[in-house]
């Protein structure tokens, strides 16, 4: 059988690409963008951080990390946030049902990759201390070891980016409304690579008071 074809006992699953050929296929990536920012009082992605907005900033190290295509799911201000993606080589995909939680916009993000798309890093856009080097280690480590999930872990608690292939996109896809990506990650803990990263890393912008802090760091640094 040739590598990327189904295999006879189970047709969902797509066997593993030998190692010269996961070289050499991109592995795409999914922002997730589309949430109300109740908790900010405005919408976070375009507050300025380091001289470009959340959004843009999380957007162009996708880029710089390598994953092609990049899918931006908006929602929430769709056209505003839309404008500080100008000039980048992104694919924006609006969810209309934003309001239902993460999930939906996972769903929508996953839908509208290729169909030759073997691997995705989902990734949220408001988490700046997430480099293009982080990313680009999960699909380093991936095509080192052919994982079918590598995991970030911070200190002991997972959270993205997260690079799914693409065997595990149906079961993300079928999660009910409410459900989170954590349950497939439960399922298929015991196949995972995981890389640690430095706990800090995990902060991101929810409050006012978070983006003063980030924001007083850039100015000092």
């Amino acid at each position: 059988m040739e590598s990327g074809q189904a295999s006879a006992e189970d047709p969902t699953r797509l066997d593993e690409p030998a190692p010269e050929a996961r070289a050499t296929v991109p592995v795409a990536g999914v922002r997730l963008a589309a949430g109300t920012s109740s908790r900010m009082g405005e919408n976070k992605l375009t507050l300025e951080l380091g001289g470009e907005s959340l959004l843009r900033g999380a957007a162009r190290r996708a880029l710089v990390a390598g994953l092609s295509p990049l899918v931006v799911v908006l929602g929430h201000e769709a056209d505003r946030a839309q404008d500080q993606l100008r000039g980048l080589d992104c694919r924006v995909v609006v969810n209309p049902d934003y309001a239902q939680g993460i999930n939906s916009s996972r769903k929508a993000g996953l839908a509208a990759l290729p169909p030759e798309t073997e691997a995705a890093v989902v990734l949220l856009a408001d988490m700046p201390f997430v480099t293009s080097e982080m990313i680009a280690a999960l699909v380093a480590r991936q095509r080192e070891s052919g994982a079918p999930l590598v995991l970030s872990d911070y200190g002991g608690v997972h959270a993205p980016p997260t690079l799914y292939r693409r065997p595990l996109f149906a079961e993300l896809q079928a999660l009910p409304g409410g459900a989170c990506g954590g349950q497939v990650v439960k399922r298929h803990r015991a196949e995972a690579e995981v890389l640690s990263w430095p706990a800090e890393a995990l902060l991101d912008v929810d409050r006012p008071e978070d983006y003063a802090r980030l924001a007083g760091a850039a100015r000092v640094s």
